[in-house]
């Protein structure tokens, strides 16, 4: 059977040169359980890649993404093409509301080299999904938030 992939959304977040992301529910039925990952879903029949990351952005933390949202590329498989996008997170912490997943969180560069970070939630420091610590690291190296010029250097 030559099943097709899965399209999703999702976005990379940033803010004070930190990346939001979302600890995924504990759940052994979902990808990268107890991972820290992007915000972002499913693209719906019909809907194109840069709408679902709006609506998914909104129905997960209730936070509408800035007209500044870029994409930054595509990575795919076998089983999942991630539309990548990219936006500054212009407001607190406090004032997103977290309505899927376990934890939400500033992750710092050096947390994302080290592929983990520690969750007040869990408890605990959880690891970072592989692909989402790839597809940050990408990012980073590409010197992509902030108008293209990291403030934390990247080795350059």
């Amino acid at each position: 059977m030559n099943k097709q992939p899965v399209h999703v959304a999702i976005a990379i977040l940033y803010q004070e040169n930190k990346f939001l992301l979302q600890l995924r529910d504990n759940n052994p039925n979902i990808p990268y359980p107890g991972h820290w990952a992007f915000f972002g879903g499913h693209i719906e029949p019909g809907e194109t890649p840069d709408v679902a990351v709006k609506r998914e952005i909104l129905e997960e933390i209730g936070y509408s993404l800035p007209p500044t949202v870029s994409k930054f590329g595509c990575y795919g498989d076998d089983k999942v093409v991630r539309h990548v996008f990219h936006a500054p997170l212009l407001v607190e912490l406090n004032q997103l509301v977290l309505n899927e997943g376990w934890d939400l969180g500033l992750v710092t560069s050096e947390d994302i080299r080290l592929g983990a970070s520690y969750s007040a939630v869990a408890g605990e420091v959880r690891p970072l999904g592989p692909v989402h610590q790839r597809i940050l690291l990408d990012f980073m190296e590409k010197g992509m938030a902030n108008g293209g010029i990291l403030e934390w250097g990247m080795g350059r």
